[in-house]
């Protein structure tokens, strides 16, 4: 059973109605403030889609599942010991940070669940739930342990980034899949892309102050994917990267201090490379390179607190 493709599923926003349903929604999908920790992603494998971790300086790498299926989609626990992840493409998961203690949490026949996040106080997750009969998604949350099922959102699909100090939200939108901010309560919608079809990964920097996204989610042969910040009242687009045609800088987000902004980079010629720059686009460091690792939906967590 196949959910939506991500990027179509958010496009299926009923913009101010949705969004106005969020409030009610603890927060979810920001990268938390801390001390720099471990940083997860997805990778195909033979094995199919699987989780690694790696750390900033590019040492230690990891395999941390070995699923039959597919493990994708990783987001950090705020105390850096688990993470949240959609196992088969429809059910939600959870494991702590070396893999081990893996449980099922939201498991349904007719039902495709995943995309997974963390509320700030560690908590309760955030979910998409996909009625593949009725073809409605819905936005629902829990507990981490699976329990206390609550709905939020009907019609779902707007996998809302919520801002670390939860009073704003942030989507891809109609019509053209561009960058949108509202406020919780669904009031004081803002475009803060251009009418461009933007990378359904974004993330709020750590203070809330500014967003980063790559600026192009159907590039042509003849295009470049850069990488780009906002604030999230639309003002200050500024490119961090600028890489020529066939070249494809795609975000994960930021540190947990803030201080770096983590990327994949393909291109003509290029092995595929995970990278880190800084918010104003200086001091670009090579994290790790592969030719069969290649690092997708990338999110850096805080520093495991015990």
């Amino acid at each position: 059973m196949k959910r939506p493709r991500r990027g179509a599923a958010v496009l299926a926003i009923v913009a101010l109605a949705t969004v106005a349903t969020i409030a009610f929604a603890p927060a979810a999908g920001a990268t938390f403030p801390g001390r720099n920790g471990l940083i997860a992603f997805q990778a195909e494998t033979e094995q199919g889609l699987q989780i690694f971790t790696v750390r900033a300086n590019g040492h230690q790498l990891h395999q941390i599942t070995h699923v039959d299926g597919a493990a994708a989609l990783p987001d950090w626990s705020p105390d850096g010991r688990r993470i949240a992840f959609t196992l088969n493409e429809c059910s939600v998961a959870i494991m702590d940070a070396d893999g081990g203690d893996l449980s099922v949490l939201a498991e349904d026949p007719g039902l495709c669940q995943g995309d997974a996040s963390f509320t700030p106080d560690g908590s309760r997750l955030v979910y998409t739930r996909f009625d593949v009969a009725l073809e409605v998604e819905q936005i629902w949350s829990m507990d981490v342990d699976g329990s206390d099922k609550r709905f939020i959102t009907d019609p779902g699909g707007p996998d809302p980034n919520v801002s670390p100090d939860g009073r704003k939200t942030s989507f891809k939108g109609p019509p053209d899949g561009a960058l949108f901010v509202a406020n919780i309560d669904g009031s004081g919608i803002v475009q803060i892309s251009p009418s461009i079809s933007v990378t359904y990964k974004h993330d709020w920097s750590p203070d809330g102050q500014h967003l980063v996204v790559s600026d192009n989610s159907e590039p042509a042969p003849d295009e470049a994917v850069n990488i780009v910040t906002v604030r999230p009242d639309g003002s200050d687009w500024t490119y961090l990267t600028h890489y020529p045609a066939g070249f494809r800088a795609n975000v994960g987000g930021y540190s947990p201090d803030g201080q770096w902004i983590v990327f994949r980079l393909e291109g003509p010629g290029l092995v595929p490379t995970m990278y880190r720059i800084r918010p104003d686009g200086s001091d670009l460091h090579k994290i790790f390179q592969s030719s069969t690792i290649v690092p997708r939906f990338i999110d850096w967590g805080p520093a495991a607190r015990h």
